[in-house]
């Protein structure tokens, strides 16, 4: 089967797919829209976590966050934004692994979130389930 052969999905399988991207996206806007301002949990937390308390720092991550994010809502550029938020949730894995935070509650969160996104693009694009063909 070629890319370009539409996989079809049902209408359920499709509401799904976008309700499983629309949690991502409510949680990675909460996310990056508190570290803006910064607001002061935000620095507070980034110095436990080894990062400096550089309010630009946050706003950085903070736009990162958002901008790969609404690449990953908007259709055309979807896959983009799910490739960039795998290593946006890489960079939190990779700091919770290195100060020790518990596995299943901190450091696998990235790895949940990241399979929601990946399963709610799944869902709702064909052409990501025409390549990555879980059934035949």
């Amino acid at each position: 089967m070629s890319i370009s052969e539409a996989v079809p999905v049902s209408n359920g399988a499709l509401w799904t797919g976008r309700a499983l991207s629309a949690i991502v996206v409510l949680f990675m806007i909460f996310d990056g829209v508190i570290k803006l301002p910064p607001l002061s949990i935000v620095t507070e937390t980034m110095v436990e976590l080894g990062w400096p308390a550089d309010p630009n720092i946050a706003r950085l991550i903070g736009i990162i966050g958002l901008v790969s994010t609404v690449l990953y809502a908007l259709p055309r550029t979807s896959v983009l934004g799910a490739i960039l938020l795998t290593a946006y949730m890489g960079g939190a894995i990779s700091t919770h692994v290195r100060i020790g935070n518990p596995l299943f509650s901190h450091t696998l969160f990235g790895v949940y979130l990241g399979v929601i996104l990946w399963g709610g693009l799944y869902l709702r694009d064909a052409k990501v389930r025409a390549l990555i063909p879980l059934t035949r």
